[in-house]
């Protein structure tokens, strides 16, 4: 019955990434906008390494993993007017298994930055790339034989992103679309295909004190079918150097994070993630690490050199 159990919950779950939700989704997005959103390449006047893993439902068979690699690098840096855009570029690699399906997203970005004024900015990005999913039946048992659920299958194609952000000096907002190349998959199966997926985020930053300041963040992921899924974060930020919070997804979690920086240079994030949903039946633990390096090694100067909450 457990075996049982396990194969219909698995079975649904690759048919609402298939067909539903096809992105990845991260309890530490607002660390690393530009993982989500390409209007973020360049945004900083210095390179930003980022990269993070995440390990999903602890113990249960065949539960996603997914992780990202990413570099942005700002193309140039000086303007003669405000409204003269300032470039940037990066890549990021991207990998997600669940079950017997696994995909890989190469993408490279490319975004233009205007300033308004010294605390106000527009980005406008695109990522443009290549993705691989394919399916492994190995290690995938069927009660009768299936020939269909034991033949893999691989299709590359190209991928697709817009973005576009705002800020000022106290807060933000960005909107990202998603697999915006509607190609079917015809080698895994007839009635797969990308679907776009967009995602609207939203921060505000609160200074205490000197030392002290409170952070807020939020995004909406909006998915082609299914729930609209909600996350709400709230991190205490220490003089630029701890962060620490908790965070609800409506749809799955509760969250806690810790952030550290060291000599402005390094960071490193944890999350956990107490599963609310009906998934605890089978893992109520979702882990998530980064680790961050970036060659800005000066605290901003203005709201515009660098994105909020980094």
């Amino acid at each position: 019955m457990k075996l049982l159990f396990s194969l219909i919950f698995l079975y649904l779950l690759c048919l609402n990434r298939l067909m539903g939700q096809q992105i990845p989704q991260y309890s530490q997005w607002y660390l690393n906008q530009f993982a989500n959103n390409p209007a973020h390449a360049g945004i900083k006047k210095c390179v930003d390494i980022h990269t993070l893993y995440r390990l999903q439902w602890v113990g249960f068979e065949g539960a996603p993993r997914s992780g990202f690699l990413s570099v942005s690098i700002p193309l140039s840096s000086k303007r003669k007017k405000y409204l003269s855009a300032r470039q940037g570029t990066g890549f990021k690699f991207e990998t997600d298994q669940i079950g017997q399906f696994n995909s890989n997203r190469l993408s490279i970005a490319y975004a233009a930055h205007f300033n308004f004024n010294e605390d106000e900015r527009l980005s406008l990005g695109l990522y443009g790339g290549v993705f691989q999913l394919g399916y492994n039946p190995i290690g995938f048992e069927t009660s009768e034989p299936d020939p269909y659920a034991m033949t893999d299958g691989s299709i590359i194609l190209p991928d697709a992103s817009f973005g576009a952000w705002f800020n000022s000096e106290k807060y933000y907002l960005g909107l990202t679309l998603k697999n915006l190349i509607p190609i079917q998959w015809q080698s895994i199966g007839i009635n797969s295909r990308n679907r776009i997926h967009g995602s609207i985020a939203g921060g505000y930053q609160a200074k205490i004190n000197n030392y002290l300041s409170l952070n807020t963040a939020s995004i909406m992921r909006i998915p082609p079918t299914g729930p609209l899924s909600i996350d709400l974060n709230l991190l205490l930020n220490l003089q630029d150097i701890i962060s620490f919070g908790l965070g609800y997804r409506n749809t799955d979690a509760i969250i806690s994070l810790l952030n550290i920086k060291i000599k402005n240079q390094f960071s490193i994030s944890y999350s956990f993630d107490y599963t609310i949903s009906k998934v605890q039946i089978g893992s109520s633990n979702t882990h998530e690490l980064s680790l961050r390096y970036t060659t800005c090694n000066k605290k901003k100067t203005s709201a515009v050199n660098c994105p909020l909450f980094e």
